[in-house]
Order: C-alpha cells, then sequence, then structure tokens
C-alpha cells in the first residue's frame, strides 16, 4: 500500500472521566474497533499514544513526540514516524467511521495534489481527525508546534486541503458518557 494509517489515542478523555480509547466495544475495545477499520483501509496501521497504556492490543505505538500539543502532536508523530508519504489520520472516538469511507478518502488523496485531504459534514467544516495527510506537511506542523497554534482546523485551511464530503453522523465523535450512550442506542453502523 501507498499509503501508511494511523489512530490517535493520546488524549486524556478528561470529558469521558476514563480513558475512551478503552471502551468495550463489538467484543474488543474502541480503540482495537478503529484500528481494525484504518487498517482494513490502508492495510496498516500503528496506534499513536502511552506504549504502556495501548502495547498489549498488538498494534505498534509511538508517544507523542511533542507531548501537551493536543491531535496536533499526534499527526505530527504520525507523519515523522511513517514510511510512506500518505497517512490516513484518524481519532480513537469516531466510531460511525467506516473503511469504505476511508477507501475513498485515501483514493482521493493519492490522485490530489493537495497536502491534505481531510472529510467534512454537512456544515462543511474540515474534520482534521478522519483525514489523509502527505508528509510534506510536516514543516508547517513543526512551525505550528514551535509558535503553540494547535488548532487542527485552523491548520487544515493552512494547508490548502481538499474537503471530501461524508456523512456527519459517521463523524460524530464520542467525548462525553451522555455521547456513548447515545451511540451504543443509535449506531451509525
Amino acid at each position: 500500500m501507498p499509503q501508511s494509517g494511523f489512530v490517535l489515542a493520546g488524549g486524556a478523555s478528561t470529558r469521558m472521566g476514563r480513558d475512551k480509547a478503552l471502551l468495550p466495544f463489538h467484543g474488543s475495545t474502541l480503540v482495537q474497533h478503529m484500528a481494525q477499520t484504518v487498517e482494513d483501509a490502508v492495510g496498516s496501521v500503528a496506534l499513536i499514544g502511552d506504549p504502556a497504556r495501548y502495547a498489549r492490543l498488538g498494534y505498534p505505538v509511538y508517544p507523542d513526540k511533542f507531548a501537551g500539543c493536543g491531535p496536533l502532536g499526534g499527526i505530527y508523530t504520525a507523519l515523522s514516524v511513517s514510511p510512506n508519504d500518505w497517512n490516513l489520520i484518524l481519532a480513537c472516538d469516531m466510531p460511525g467511521v467506516t473503511a469504505d469511507l476511508l477507501r475513498r478518502l485515501t483514493e482521493i488523496a493519492l490522485e490530489s495534489n493537495a497536502a491534505c485531504v481531510a472529510t467534512a459534514g454537512l456544515a462543511g467544516d474540515p474534520e482534521p481527525l478522519c483525514a489523509a495527510y502527505h508528509r510534506s506537511c510536516l514543516p508547517v506542523l513543526e512551525r505550528a508546534i514551535e509558535g503553540k497554534r494547535f488548532k487542527m482546523k485552523d491548520l487544515v485551511k493552512e494547508l490548502g486541503s481538499r474537503i471530501v464530503p461524508a456523512p456527519t453522523s459517521a463523524l460524530a465523535n464520542v467525548n462525553t458518557p451522555g455521547e456513548w450512550a447515545d451511540f451504543k442506542t443509535n449506531p451509525i453502523r
């Protein structure tokens, strides 16, 4: 495969009250489900997060190279450890995302001249945590880290990204116990 896949699992999960990546889901955990979805889409997957917490899950795990930078640090880490130019990045808390959506996203990325190809729901706002990033984004991301500009939606726009429409329900994330309960009651899949 000409691209690599990564699942970001480095967040503090403060709104959930516990590690949302390890929530039980379909006989395993949420992060394992998301990792399988990414692997089904692009053929490989690694986790970006705490190796002590996630190494037992059987996937390669890389700690953030820049701690305290939110998803920006995770994306930077993924691009810096990847053997490929194109890299699919997915947050661990988006259980409505399908392998078909990710395949479409990566196919568009491989044909695109953009440095980033991000999904977007009906409102049109880019979803930077369900996106494909080219390794050429590294200098922009590094400058953003140095300048403490951590808002990924701004950086996706700065990269001149191509936007791929996606069902808003697929891009919903589960940050709170209420959102998790709603998802389990009304799953998107």
